[in-house]
């Protein structure tokens, strides 16, 4: 039995069918809507409004291929904590205005603790990042201290929300 919905205004919470949607795109973002609708019970119409509400409100933020790193040769994942040499908002900014020109840079996360910063780097190799860090990142505005930890092994990559 196909239910029904109406469409809902972008400020509307989640209902158990949003959840669902949710979830299955999660385990596979190329699953068609026909798939998706017979899944959650609704019909093929209800469930292409509703993955475009999701896209529109922005819950469902992208949907892209995640590469295998080594199949194009930068299997080396490096997480680097940084410390800035001062706390101010301005040296914040300014290091976020250079950090975000670094396409190396997966991500980067502002963190308390003994680092400012957290970044995740994919480089080819040992010697690949040793060049980074010697001609980029320690010449990075307001940076006064690198450490470098090289992953050794993924135990949990790109887990799914659990909700």
């Amino acid at each position: 039995m196909l239910i029904e919905m109406k469409d809902y205004s972008m400020n509307q919470s989640l209902d158990r069918v949003d959840l669902k949607l949710l979830r299955l795109l999660q385990q596979d973002g190329r699953a068609s809507n026909a798939e998706l609708a017979e899944k959650t019970n609704i019909s093929p119409a209800t469930c292409h409004r509703r993955v475009e509400r999701l896209f529109k409100q922005g819950t469902i933020q992208s949907v892209r291929a995640e590469i295998n790193p080594h199949h194009i040769d930068l299997g080396t994942l490096v997480t680097v904590g940084v410390v800035l040499d001062r706390s101010t908002p301005e040296s914040f900014a300014e290091f976020e205005t250079a950090i975000v020109r670094l396409p190396v840079i997966i991500d980067c996360q502002l963190v308390a603790g003994e680092f400012d910063y957290f970044l995740r780097v994919r480089v080819q190799d040992m010697a690949d990042f040793n060049q980074l860090h010697a001609n980029q990142l320690i010449a990075l505005p307001g940076v006064r201290q690198i450490r470098t930890f090289f992953v050794m092994k993924e135990v949990i990559h790109h887990a799914p929300l659990r909700f």
